[in-house]
């Protein structure tokens, strides 16, 4: 399903707010590579300020783990957004104030080194109030650092 102009907004609003309005994904550096009704990439740079691991200067667990689940959130945000296509774009930014992660599963998979990381989830499942999502972690030699599932109150 492609997004009309409404949308377009939508996405473009979406934007700003995971990029420029949530504080703590300006700390982490994430930026959104793509967007589309069911799934979504964010990219971070590796920083000094996110190593856990001095010795080895992989990323601190929790930075996985906060990266996966705002990714997943993202995503079950999306969902929102086609499941309610049609309505006001302030009916459906209100939409977002509800979100809320319930559940976050995070298997680490190998150390988080590299120069960059791509964050990328799609959708599970959405019902009226929650969604399922699925998200995975690779540094930019496309290794596969760690995967997650999460549960995002979405009503």
């Amino acid at each position: 399903m492609r997004p009309d102009s409404n949308q377009k907004k939508l996405f473009a609003k979406v934007r700003t707010i995971f990029e420029d309005k949530i504080p703590f994904n300006s700390v982490l550096g994430l930026k959104i590579e793509s967007l589309d009704f069911e799934s979504a990439s964010l990219k971070f740079e590796m920083g000094e300020q996110l190593v856990g691991n001095y010795y080895k200067g992989s990323l601190h667990g929790g930075v996985v783990s906060a990266v996966l689940d705002v990714t997943g959130g993202l995503v079950a945000f999306l969902s929102v957004i086609k499941k309610m296509r049609g309505k006001p774009t302030q009916q459906t930014m209100e939409r977002f104030s509800r979100l809320g992660t319930i559940d976050l599963r995070v298997d680490y998979l190998r150390p988080g080194l590299g120069e960059h990381f791509l964050a990328t989830g799609y959708i599970l499942r959405i019902g009226n109030r929650v969604a399922v999502t699925r998200m995975e972690l690779h540094n930019n030699e496309e290794r596969l650092i760690a995967v997650g599932t999460g549960a995002y109150q979405v009503a």
